[in-house]
């Protein structure tokens, strides 16, 4: 039996470790996990980067699964090669189903201004945190939260805001959580809904998501 080949893109600033719980058969899929690049410029266009992501996908026809910023990039990267099924998580498939607040940030330039040293010195400033929650909180973005490069913060938070995809790409599958705040439901269409989930379902919900996946690539 001939596996699929899956090729992961995670979240801004995360590592692959954020698919760690997902249950996905050895026996049927073939499981590769992308990490991010370092922009060759903060002026790099999106399109450029995705290009340079596809360098690292060696099988014919795979299937791209991305999270949040990821699945704009596996959108971004479908154009370059012939994927059998593009799956994005948490994420959106136009310019348009951004929030408002994303939109009147690039309107206004106010990205620019976002302290993107608090994440890039994401580890130093967790010892500040007090409390049990909160300690547990930082444990977790430190784990997950693993990329941390400036430039690569600077790059992806403009990448995002002016992307300019109009329309959904063909042969997109999306997975959304009810409760994602960070790009609400409210404005997005055409999706398999997760029940309770937040922007990080990917951790919470892994076991749900897996099953979706599986019947996606088997139906």
């Amino acid at each position: 039996m001939n596996k699929t080949p899956i090729y992961f893109v995670p979240g801004l600033a995360a590592g692959p470790e954020i698919f760690e719980h997902l249950e996905l058969s050895p026996e049927k899929y073939e499981l590769h996990f992308l990490k991010w690049k370092k922009p060759l410029a903060l002026e790099e266009s999106i399109t450029n980067y995705a290009m340079r992501m596809t360098e690292d996908i060696k099988e014919k026809n795979p299937v791209l699964i991305g999270v949040s910023f990821g699945g704009i990039m596996v959108q971004e990267m479908s154009k370059f090669i012939d994927a059998k099924k593009v799956i994005i998580i948490s994420s959106v498939k136009t310019n348009t189903e951004l929030p408002k607040k994303f939109k009147m940030a690039k309107f206004t330039k106010a990205y620019k201004l976002f302290p993107t040293t608090i994440i890039s010195n994401f580890v130093d400033f967790t010892k500040y945190f007090i409390g049990k929650s909160l300690k547990k909180r930082a444990k977790i973005y430190k784990k997950y939260l693993s990329v941390r490069s400036k430039s690569y913060i600077n790059w992806s938070i403009s990448a995002v805001l002016n992307w300019q995809q109009e329309k959904p790409i063909k042969n997109v599958v999306h997975i959304h959580g009810t409760k994602d705040k960070i790009f609400p439901i409210k404005n997005i269409n055409n999706i398999i809904e997760v029940k309770g989930g937040t922007h990080i379902m990917i951790l919470t919900k892994a076991k749900k998501i897996s099953k979706i996946i599986d019947e996606t690539l088997t139906c």
